[in-house]
């Protein structure tokens, strides 16, 4: 089993250790997931400022704490899954996720993992305007 990569669990870091262990390999620290946090915070509040810096909404938003990441180790991860058959993209639960990747594979389908620099799209925008919270859990994967 010394072929496949397995992060022990420190901290409540649940995030980086399931995308590290899903994606085989040291691709993710804290430090990594916290810019990528906070840069979303600032992508959201300037999606909010478009609807008025002085609406009721903009104010309320801008007092809540990050839905991003937290103290703790928190960082929310959205999955999708994305099979051509379905009539558009469903969200897939924390929970749900490493038993769904299960049920796949058992049934002989193959799973893709897909690295590098992505081109930005309109589905992380209205994530973020969304809000969908996520928290990883230890039993995951």
């Amino acid at each position: 089993m010394d072929s496949i990569f397995h992060e022990k669990q420190e901290g409540s870091l649940c995030a980086q250790h399931c995308l590290n262990n899903l994606l085989q390999g040291e691709y993710f620290t804290p430090v990594d997931l916290s810019s990528i946090a906070h840069q979303l915070d600032e992508e959201e509040r300037m999606r909010m400022a478009e609807g008025g810096m002085a609406s009721e909404e903009y104010r309320t938003f801008l007092q809540q704490p990050s839905g991003n990441m937290d103290d703790s180790g928190f960082f929310s991860i959205q999955w999708f899954n994305l099979n051509s058959l379905l009539t558009g993209p469903e969200l897939i639960s924390d929970t749900y996720l490493a038993l769904f990747l299960a049920q796949l594979q058992q049934e002989g389908y193959s799973i893709f993992v897909v690295r590098g620099n992505l081109p930005e799209c309109e589905a992380e925008q209205i994530l973020g305007i969304m809000r969908v919270f996520n928290c990883m859990s230890a039993n995951l994967l």
